[in-house]
């Protein structure tokens, strides 16, 4: 089997058919599905020595197991939010799903096909849960191939969800009423200096507005506007939200960094817009010439890089951390976490003498900010 992977990794031979290529594929994908598999039961046997070693140290029971998510992440290049999730599901296949687990080692089944079926069936009790994983995953009779095998991803869901109305729909029922309180509105950049708005809405309301949407774009095409359905939807949502007339100026803050030279058009180094990245001088100065602006002055270094402030105080007052937040993007500094910054943390501890300046600060989400705080308590 080793030298089976081997071989399939160390790259494509010269002269390979075209069916020998979609082969090739095809076996790639069973390796990654299998890899997959034992990436889920290394986690919960790390999780599993974490928990042996901090109830030795004393750790409460009620943080055993934390910063094992975190670990995780960073070992796969991910956020701690997905790395808690990839935990989770984890636990969850080698727990209480074996047959989706046993599909997913032999290289038949994706972790994303197993995440849907753990999604579908969160609800349910564990008998309700492994009928599910058996009519769905488990080998037929005479080695006929699982269910699950043979279907799409759509397809799968739909035989989930089914599955579970038929064996507790009062769970299901129960679910979907106490969703509502996941409803949430999120932003994160696209290419081109375009940015996707999304929203986790109950299905009345996202339909509702969709109407709406619809709605104004046909009245606009009737009346003759050039734009394109799409265009008229979008530009009619953001009038809408930010209570803006057609053709008038925002007053919504919008904070854009960038050097003194390239605001005056004197050098065209790329300003950040906080809560999406990198965008071209000559955009953010088109940006900001199409609004009603408030210049605050941040000053740099020749290179650009935000200066330092300091402060004397253990927590940083509002306008440094601010700036720190400005200089780090808005977005979290731990490794592979794309997180909003919802705190502002010494690299030193305060502590051990480290200082509330911008060299000894960091910006981080929630999450790594109280994973960071337990493993110093740990040590």
């Amino acid at each position: 089997m080793n030298e089976t992977i081997d071989h399939l990794l160390a790259g494509l031979p010269s002269g390979v058919s075209e069916h020998e290529l979609v082969d090739w594929i095809a076996r790639l994908e069973a390796v990654k599905c299998t890899a997959e598999a034992v990436q889920a039961q290394a986690a919960v046997r790390l999780e599993e020595a974490a928990r042996v070693r901090q109830t030795a140290a004393g750790v409460p029971a009620r943080k055993l197991g934390e910063g094992v998510a975190s670990q995780i992440a960073l070992a796969r290049r991910v956020s701690p939010a997905k790395g808690a999730k990839l935990l989770g599901l984890a636990k969850i296949l080698l727990t209480e799903m074996p047959h989706t687990f046993r599909l997913m080692k032999a290289g038949l089944f994706s972790q994303w096909q197993a995440t849907i079926l753990a999604r579908e069936t969160a609800c349910l009790s564990l008998e309700d849960r492994r009928v599910i994983d058996d009519q769905l995953c488990a080998t037929g009779p005479n080695g006929r191939p699982a269910k699950a095998v043979t279907m799409g991803l759509r397809q799968l869901e739909n035989a989930a969800k089914k599955l579970a109305i038929t064996l507790d729909q009062e769970s299901v029922v129960a679910r979907a009423a106490n969703a509502e309180k996941d409803r949430r509105v999120s932003l994160r950049p696209a290419p081109d200096t375009m940015t996707w708005l999304g929203a986790l809405l109950p299905v009345k309301d996202g339909v509702a507005v969709y109407a709406a949407l619809d709605q104004a774009a046909n009245a606009a095409r009737a009346a003759g506007d050039e734009r394109t359905r799409g265009q008229v939807m979008a530009d009619t949502l953001v009038d809408r939200v930010t209570g803006r007339e057609a053709g008038v100026k925002p007053r919504i803050e919008v904070k854009i960094v960038m050097t003194a030279d390239s605001l005056a058009n004197t050098n065209d180094q790329p300003a950040m817009v906080e809560g999406h990245g990198p965008v071209p001088a000559a955009w953010a100065r088109e940006a900001l010439a199409d609004a009603e602006v408030f210049v605050r002055r941040l000053f740099t270094d020749p290179v650009g890089q935000l200066v330092a402030m300091e402060s004397r105080s253990r927590k940083a007052p509002d306008g440094l951390a601010e700036f720190i937040a400005t200089r780090d993007g808005g977005i979290c500094r731990t490794l592979g976490c794309d997180a909003p910054i919802r705190n502002i943390d010494h690299i030193e501890r305060h502590a051990d003498g480290g200082e509330t300046s911008a060299q000894n600060l960091q910006g981080l989400c929630e999450r790594c900010n109280l994973d960071r705080e337990f493993s110093t308590l740990e040590v």
